[in-house]
């Protein structure tokens, strides 16, 4: 891992995001951005499916944000991915950036379980949303919020 890391590091966009005055700034501005776009639009439905605001109804409140959600995902891995090109090696040693790494795997593997698990029953959520679903729920946002926190604590390791 080490050795592609290096790699990356040296490679033209490594040498950009590390050269450049506006690369690392504009990817650490669009890393934020992501984040928001993710919590807050998954954050909403998370909360809305563990039980609060049942006024709202879940699958159009679903359908309107999971997009923004999935865009910042989208918008973290391309932003990050410059962030890390610029300082590889030291962030493959940082066990806070593998801790993060692996809360995404989490957070993308669970997401994927609930809406395998859940997708087809989200109607019947108006009335009486189940345990289950309601503690998934409430694992994603802690989970997502955990990564955002990881990734700030990077920059002080």
């Amino acid at each position: 891992m080490e050795a592609l890391a290096a790699l990356l590091e040296a490679s033209a966009l490594g040498q950009w995001a590390r050269g450049s005055a506006v690369a690392y700034p504009v990817a650490n501005v669009a890393h934020l951005l992501g984040l928001v776009l993710l919590v807050g639009g998954i954050g909403v439905v998370d909360l809305r499916l563990a039980g609060l605001w049942r006024g709202l109804p879940v699958e159009p409140l679903v359908r309107a944000l999971t997009p923004w959600a999935v865009a910042g995902l989208i918008l973290l891995a391309a932003s990050g991915s410059v962030m890390f090109a610029a300082d590889a090696g030291p962030m493959v040693g940082s066990d806070i950036f593998r801790a993060k790494m692996a809360l995404i795997a989490l957070g993308l593997v669970h997401a994927v379980l609930f809406r395998w698990l859940w997708r087809r029953r989200m109607a019947s959520w108006e009335a009486d949303p189940p345990l289950a679903g309601r503690l998934m729920a409430v694992g994603s946002l802690s989970i997502w919020l955990c990564v955002g926190a990881l990734g700030r604590l990077i920059a002080y390791a």
